[in-house]
């Protein structure tokens, strides 16, 4: 077996200050996971993983997108390979990630989650397999939240999802506090009418209003954005390759709703007219209940046709999309603040292009309400690495006013995720080590600890507004 304590207490920390910052102001700063994809039922369950290999492996496309390109076969990946040999497939890849930021995070958490100091590779795989799975009847899912320190976690939900069970988790005895988040996409999914109306189908169960009209339609929406906030939901989030910002009045609206409820395809250029139409309603819903909206922008999903038609979304086959349009963002922020009813934002974009534009729009909506009230969100997806969070919060820092960033989320689907916390700090006081090495900050180190400490935790928890546990409140 090969030793190697490649994660070592200075992992990434190139300076004394930058070691300093992390041991004192960031390692033991609790999470604030505000945007994860996180399955409730399995919170509310504390579920227990059958092996390594399904709770480090399943769900996880970032794992399979590195397997392929390594001339993993699809057996391996979402297929009917054993999860032992789905494991050593993952395993024998890693050797080949060498400066991917996935050979970093695997490390990672074979580090956080079983204490294995083993590197990462197939001579070490009969060892990980045992030490990991030995341990696994310890790391049901509180367990995991409990060991981390994890504050809150926003889960991601559509609207005819069912929220009882974050009540479910809210009756049961943990620090962790775990919210739903409204994400209506398929509300404005309509190149597929019959899907469509499938959806509408559901949203009719889930909200007690039979949906049959426009104005049914609307009205079944805010009712489950009603039932969201009493659920404690204080965020939205809505996925889009760019932020529509065509004009369309209620009337139009509901003539292309009426259109796809005859079950016909929707006219060229109604799609963007009706995701403008409900973006923007959503957008004056979240300003009127106090929440904070979450714009995900630039995606190109689902490129490989024959991949989709064999595998369905979400499982590797995305990418960076076109730049995105700063002026249909500032459509879409102008005429919610025309009207004063421009919600707390935080915008995400993919493609990097598009840092310095999209940040000093976001600035032009600063308006002294809230400090950070708009928000240039952290790396997000293709760029939740090393390179790019220094992009972001540079970018940040430059145009904005980085002390008051609301900091990084998990964007994950699985529970071993947690660690890209503990990365993203590390870049983070790498960063301003760096600075204070140079003289480019200040020599105190208090004051930028204590930004760090702001950055890491503080300021979520001040900005989304969400209940926390006496611990952490």
């Amino acid at each position: 077996m090969s030793h190697h304590p490649f994660i070592h207490d200075d992992f990434l920390l190139e300076t004394s200050q930058a070691c300093e910052l992390y041991h004192r102001f960031a390692k033991l700063a609790p999470i604030y996971d505000y945007h994860c994809h996180l399955p409730p039922a399995e919170i509310a369950s504390n579920h227990e993983f059958p092996d390594i290999a399904d709770i480090w492996m399943g769900g996880d496309h970032y794992k399979w997108r590195a397997m392929r390109a390594n001339g993993v076969s699809e057996d391996y990946c979402t297929g009917k390979a054993s999860p032992r040999e789905k494991f050593d497939a993952w395993v024998a890849t890693v050797p080949y990630c060498l400066r991917n930021p996935l050979y970093h995070w695997s490390h990672l958490e074979l580090k956080r989650y079983f204490d294995l100091d083993l590197r990462i590779e197939p001579a070490n795989a009969d060892a990980i397999w045992e030490a990991c799975n030995a341990k696994l009847p310890e790391l049901r899912t509180q367990s995991i939240l409990d060991h981390f320190n994890v504050a809150a976690i926003c889960t991601t939900d559509d609207p005819v999802d069912p929220i009882d069970l974050h009540g479910a988790i809210a009756k049961q005895d943990l620090n962790t506090r775990v919210y739903p988040t409204f994400r209506p996409d398929k509300a404005y999914a309509i190149s597929d009418p019959k899907a469509f109306i499938v959806w509408l189908k559901k949203l009719s169960n889930s909200s007690g209003i039979t949906v049959s009209t426009f104005d049914d339609f609307m009205n079944a929406l805010e009712k489950r954005h009603a039932d969201f906030h009493d659920a404690g939901c204080r965020l939205s989030d809505h996925g889009l390759e760019q932020c529509p910002s065509e004009p369309c009045s209620t009337g139009e609206a509901a003539s292309i709703f009426n259109r796809l409820m005859e079950g016909r395809n929707p006219n060229a250029g109604s799609e963007l007219k009706f995701a403008s139409f409900l973006l923007r309603q959503f957008g004056r819903w979240a300003a009127k209940r106090g929440w904070t909206q979450q714009l995900h922008l630039g995606p190109l999903r689902n490129n490989s046709s024959r991949q989709f038609a064999r595998l369905g979304p979400d499982t590797g086959f995305d990418s960076i999309g076109e730049s995105v349009s700063v002026k249909s963002v500032q459509h879409y922020l102008d005429d919610l603040d025309a009207t004063g009813e421009l919600p707390k934002i935080v915008l995400y974009n993919l493609n990097p292009s598009d840092n310095y534009a999209l940040t000093t729009m976001l600035g032009n909506f600063q308006d002294g309400s809230l400090a950070g009230k708009m928000q240039f969100g952290s790396g997000w997806w293709f760029l939740d690495q090393e390179e790019a969070m220094q992009w972001q919060m540079n970018t940040l820092s430059q145009l904005g006013i980085l002390r008051r960033f609301v900091g990084m989320l998990t964007d994950s689907r699985s529970f071993l995720s947690y660690p890209r916390h503990e990365y993203f700090r590390r870049v983070l006081c790498n960063l301003l080590g760096n600075d204070l090495k140079r003289g480019a900050l200040p020599d105190d180190i208090e004051l930028i600890g204590q930004m760090v400490r702001e950055i890491s935790f503080e300021n979520a928890k001040n900005y989304f507004g969400l209940e926390l546990a006496p611990k952490y409140s």
